[in-house]
């Protein structure tokens, strides 16, 4: 990782696949599908709905969200099987954002799929509905934005992560050679 900042390349991808989701979802809120009732000449109702594109973005975003999570992970072997973090407050601070990106990477990726998911689902064919306020079911607004809010807020915390990562695993590779350096050296002066 050099230096105690980790690889900007690494950074780059993370903060791309993250922006496209971002994107994404942005794009699946705008592009939700809706739906109109429908009579037809057997008095049957049944709801058209428009496009159902949303439902692939919202997917799209959930899968390069994914991607971004799973490259960080990787990277950082998460911060269990790769190199020991020096105790501070660097290793501290990698706790904390660790802790937290996943918590809200979980919650942008169940946002994120649940939109999906009920975008995806409409109401087919009904037989003669006597209610008169009948409405087709569609998504709520808000859904794929709340999921895009904490797709960024995943971003952030695991720019943070990865940066404090780095930090602990140099100034642990560092105190490593410097006490090894001088094993064996007291006899010989």
């Amino acid at each position: 990782m050099g230096e105690g900042k980790g690889s900007t390349l690494v950074h780059i991808l993370a903060v791309a696949l993250c922006l496209t989701a971002f994107g994404f979802a942005i794009a699946a809120e705008r592009r939700r599908s809706t739906g109109t009732i429908v009579t037809d000449i057997t008095n049957s109702t049944y709801c058209v709905y428009d496009s159902d594109v949303a439902t692939g973005y919202g997917v799209g975003a959930f899968l390069f969200l994914m991607s971004s999570q799973s490259l960080l992970m990787g990277v950082t072997k998460c911060m269990c099987f790769g190199k020991p973090l020096a105790p501070g407050g660097n290793r501290a601070w990698s706790i904390i954002y660790f802790s937290s990106s996943w918590l809200t990477f979980l919650i942008a990726e169940a946002c994120l799929i649940a939109g999906a998911t009920k975008n995806a689902y409409h109401t087919k064919y009904r037989h003669m509905v006597y209610a008169q306020n009948w409405t087709c079911e569609s998504l709520r607004k808000g859904v794929f934005i709340a999921g895009a809010v904490f797709v960024v807020f995943t971003m952030i915390l695991n720019v943070y992560y990865y940066m404090y990562v780095a930090k602990a695993t140099s100034q642990s590779a560092r105190k490593t050679n410097k006490a090894s350096s001088t094993v064996g050296m007291a006899g010989y002066a």
